[in-house]
């Protein structure tokens, strides 16, 4: 049995631990609303964007891009992983690893040879661990992603795919080259309430533009637009941009999710803290009083026998 000297040091590390998770679950819970709001003022530019491409092919005059037509016999599939940079989020991160292991031991199945991009420190961390290549990373904005975080790394991918797998794509800052890829594949968290976040896998190359099943439709299905210049130079300019609003809109939901994770992890890790104390504290205090019990009866013993 432990003493009270252990019990009451046990006390004070779980209530120091317990003001550590309280001040995360308070940060976790200010982020949600900013993330939340950020989704949402990112919608209209992604609607209005899937509009106008949507107007653009059907005015085109052939649909050859490279980021819409099929490859036939795809030998590379790139899988681009958005992870945290931090922990203490409960299953955020476990989730989408599952998924992305999922996914890898699917595209084995359909004899592709899958490539991994991964954006944040646990996902980087998990996959150096178990001694997969990770063709790139970028990590440091998983809380707080930029448009320009997306687009970094979506212009290397659409790169890699328009040159497709036995073509070799100098990587930026001139480290050398990567074979290209057929398909490109996102896997991130899809925030759908506070209390759940749903891992989410899409296919962004080739690709069908397309509104998000959230997404209300428009009103308006055509509309009388005038292009400059043709419809065919423009689809050829705002596919890449297309693709980087569908990986900045996945960064977005992929934040807020990890808030949302983060903020309940620390609730439940507050909670337990605190019952934890409270069960140590009426150990400490039933130990106490049992030695007071035994020093009185030592007492009265002791008097007892002083009387005889």
């Amino acid at each position: 049995m432990a003493s009270i000297r252990e019990l009451r040091s046990r006390i004070r590390s779980v209530q120091s631990t317990k003001k550590i998770t309280k001040a995360q679950e308070l940060i976790a819970t200010s982020r949600i609303t900013k993330a939340q709001q950020r989704v949402a003022a990112a919608k209209p530019y992604s609607s209005e964007m899937t509009q106008v491409l949507s107007e653009l092919a059907s005015n085109s005059g052939s649909l050859d891009n490279p980021l819409l037509n099929e490859r036939e016999n795809p030998k590379r599939a790139g899988v681009l992983v958005v992870t945290s940079d931090r922990g203490m989020c409960g299953g955020y991160n476990s989730n989408v690893l599952r998924s992305t292991r999922e996914l890898l031991s699917l595209l084995r199945e359909e004899g592709k040879e899958p490539v991994l991009f991964i954006m944040g420190q646990k996902g980087v961390g998990y996959f150096t661990f178990r001694g997969s290549e990770i063709a790139d990373s970028w990590t440091g904005f998983s809380q707080a992603p930029d448009y320009s975080d997306a687009s970094t790394a979506t212009s290397f991918l659409v790169d890699l795919f328009q040159a497709g797998s036995g073509t070799e794509v100098d990587r930026p800052g001139g480290d050398g080259t990567l074979e290209g890829v057929d398909e490109l594949h996102v896997v991130y968290t899809r925030f759908v309430s506070m209390l759940t976040q749903a891992p989410e896998v899409r296919r962004i190359a080739p690709l069908v533009v397309s509104e998000d099943d959230d997404d209300e439709p428009s009103a308006n299905s055509s509309r009388n637009y005038t292009f400059e210049p043709s419809a065919d130079t423009l689809l050829d300019a705002l596919l890449p941009k297309y693709v980087a609003t569908r990986v900045y809109a996945a960064l977005l939901d992929a934040a807020a999710s990890e808030s949302a994770a983060r903020r309940t992890a620390m609730k439940a890790a507050t909670d337990n803290a605190e019952e934890l104390s409270r069960n140590l504290s009426r150990e400490a205090n039933q130990l106490r009083q049992a030695q007071i019990t035994q020093e009185i009866s030592e007492i009265v013993g002791g008097s007892g026998a002083l009387a005889t």
